[in-house]
């Protein structure tokens, strides 16, 4: 089986392993570059460039649609801290390394916003009290940093001071952007479209860089320790750095051994319940063995309205928000004490309060057919930047909206249908109803099964004395466990430790509540579940992993769908309604071919229904109806 990924090799340089993230193809007019600067540091191959990146125009202007957010809930949305400390060096650090470009001469700060851009990162205001460094949108300085080796505090070696995590949060990967002729709009909660592989091999080389040219290591010392630091303050950076550095070396072992299996996920997509898995169950369990490949890249979800879901993640996996935001979390690094039995087992720095409050900010009080979702709403197309809809052509497409869709999808979020839908629960003790999700069964819907399948085949080895049940028979003979459940486990115990060590802890009638008044449901079904369709418009790529570039795309057969396309350009296209896809210098190549990346099924084509024909054929302009009534919903 084929697999796209990203071929490696692996240089030394003064002791710091690093691998290039390029394609041997794109490295071929560069190697004398390389290898000029490999004998610069006294090693014999040629040392690792930076990722080739997108160079975007600086906007005219920046809209934002009236999402129901205040401005103020926007910026703390933005860059509350949930825990997490994804980047495995402190906050102070990040602010004082330079570029992973090789040079002598400064080339440059990576946290330049700038910079951070070409990775798809969201420029953000300065905010006093959120955001004083002028980080991107979804970087958070975190509580004060502890070395998970030692459990002791990560403190400047020069002043004695604490220093400070730093990660990443929900609204990195949840909050979208589009580009359409000089104006910007942004989309809180859409889809973002960065490329996280490949922030962490810049990240990698910068800090091997810092490492291994004595230049450069001065000036960051100047920066970390202050001009006037000492030599032996010097020494003891140094040595936090080598450790750093060490570790980075023996990720980057298991991603090599894993390669041959994994799907390279670019821009706006992410292996995201895999990388969980390997983060709680391989790295913060020290099980290395538990290392999966990425081989399941989905489009990262839009969270308008799934609060009030009754599952979520694209396969209806799982059913309690505290469970699911806690994992999240985790899965960006929220670190838990999974291994040391003279302390506290699932002690967390996982922040119960904010996850509840994050959780509740984009769902609101319970919706009504008067009020509509009263969170976080979808945003509306917004006709005063992009070209106005076609009103006759929309009102042609409500039919076939009607005909096609609304099976599946349900009636528009605006009507009295979708609020009297049986597709509500009944009430619960709390008075909430969530709306059920039907879910498309893999063999009906057709398309690519890899997410729904890992989450269904996958196992890892868990020791007993986690306490964990496999089925609800007890610890398996062979010590694997299924992933979800294990999963879904872990991170409850993780929860209910944390709502005990809250300070003050929180109290037993509240944790219903935070928990969304629903239980621990874990399951994984071979299907995906369809969701309503407002605000679909604002949230390319299409399908679960991002297969298909545009609406208009997604309604025609897949013959006709394209091959390959890329992604990278946050440039709109308002006609065919998705990112335009053209070669974009830094941009990454989604080849539909490779399992992971199936453009298939959910197809509408004359014949039998099944096997991922879902309707009958449409001609253009049907599609093109359709899509302007999408436009409204």
């Amino acid at each position: 089986m084929m697999m796209q990924r990203r071929e490696r090799r692996t240089v030394t340089v003064n002791d710091s392993v690093i691998g290039d993230p390029r394609p041997l193809s794109a490295r071929a007019g560069r190697v004398a570059v390389g290898l000029a600067a490999g004998a610069l540091l006294g090693c014999s191959q040629p040392v690792p460039r930076a990722p080739d990146l997108p160079t975007y125009p600086p906007a005219a202007r920046t809209v934002s649609i009236d999402q129901q957010w205040t401005p103020d809930q926007r910026v703390w949305f933005h860059h509350v801290s949930q825990g997490t400390a994804t980047f495995g060096i402190p906050y102070e650090w990040f602010l004082a390394v330079e570029r992973p470009e090789f040079s002598l001469a400064s080339p440059g700060l990576l946290s330049d916003p700038d910079y951070l851009a070409r990775f798809g990162f969201l420029t953000s205001p300065r905010d006093a009290r959120m955001n004083p460094d002028r980080l991107p949108i979804g970087f958070a300085k975190g509580p004060e940093k502890v070395n998970p080796v030692n459990g002791q505090a990560w403190t400047n070696p020069a002043t004695g001071r604490p220093m400070h995590d730093i990660g990443l949060t929900c609204a990195a990967c949840h909050t979208g952007q589009i580009d359409y002729r000089g104006t910007s709009i942004l989309i809180e909660g859409g889809p973002a479209l960065t490329d996280l592989g490949k922030f962490r091999d810049a990240l990698g080389i910068a800090m091997g860089f810092t490492e291994a040219l004595p230049i450069r290591f001065a000036r960051f010392a100047d920066r970390v320790l202050g001009p006037d630091h000492g030599a032996e303050a010097e020494q003891a950076l140094k040595r936090q750095l080598k450790e750093i550095v060490e570790r980075g070396k023996k990720l980057r072992t298991l991603e090599d051994q894993v390669a041959s299996r994994s799907v390279a996920e670019g821009f706006g997509r992410l292996d995201a319940l895999n990388r969980i898995g390997n983060e709680v169950f391989a790295l913060q369990l020290e099980e290395l063995s538990n290392y999966a490949p990425k081989s399941a890249p989905v489009a990262y979800p839009h969270l308008w309205g799934t609060p009030w879901f009754d599952w979520v993640q694209y396969n209806a996996s799982i059913e309690q928000p505290m469970v699911r935001n806690a994992g999240e979390a985790m899965g960006v690094r929220a670190l838990a004490n999974l291994t040391n039995r003279n302390s506290q087992l699932f002690a967390s720095t996982v922040p119960v309060r904010d996850l509840h409050a994050i959780e509740h900010q984009i769902g609101g009080e319970r919706p009504n057919r008067n009020t509509g979702f009263r969170g976080l709403k979808a945003p509306a197309w917004p006709a005063d930047v992009l070209p106005p809809v076609d009103a006759r052509m929309a009102e042609q497409g409500r039919g076939l909206y009607r005909e096609l869709c609304e099976g599946c999808h349900m009636a528009p979020v605006t009507s009295a249908a979708f609020w009297n839908t049986r597709r509500w629960t009944p009430p619960n003790k709390a008075g909430e109803r969530y709306l059920r999700m039907p879910v498309i069964p893999i063999d009906e819907i057709g398309t690519d099964p890899a997410q729904a399948a890992d989450l269904r085949t996958r196992r890892v080895k868990v020791p007993a004395y986690l306490g964990l049940t496999d089925g609800g028979a007890g610890p398996p003979t062979d010590g694997t466990y299924s992933f979800g459940p294990a999963l879904g486990q872990l991170v409850e115990k993780i929860v209910v430790t944390a709502y005990a060590s809250a300070t003050p802890p929180v109290p037993t009638e509240l944790r219903a509540r935070m928990n969304g008044n629903r239980p621990n449901g874990i399951q994984a079904p071979l299907g995906y579940k369809a969701r309503p369709l407002d605000g679909i418009w604002a949230t390319p790529p299409y399908l679960h992993n991002g297969s298909v570039p545009t609406l208009y795309d997604i309604l025609s057969p897949v013959a006709e769908r394209p091959k390959t396309f890329y992604l990278g350009s946050r440039e709109f296209d308002p006609v065919n309604v998705g990112y335009t896809t053209a070669p974009i210098e830094g941009g990454f190549e989604v080849i539909t071919s490779i399992p992971g990346n199936l453009n298939t099924g959910h197809e509408f084509k004359d014949g039998p229904k099944g096997k991922g024909v879902i309707g009958r054929g449409l001609t253009p302009a049907e599609r093109r109806a359709l899509i302007e009534y999408l436009k409204t919903l």
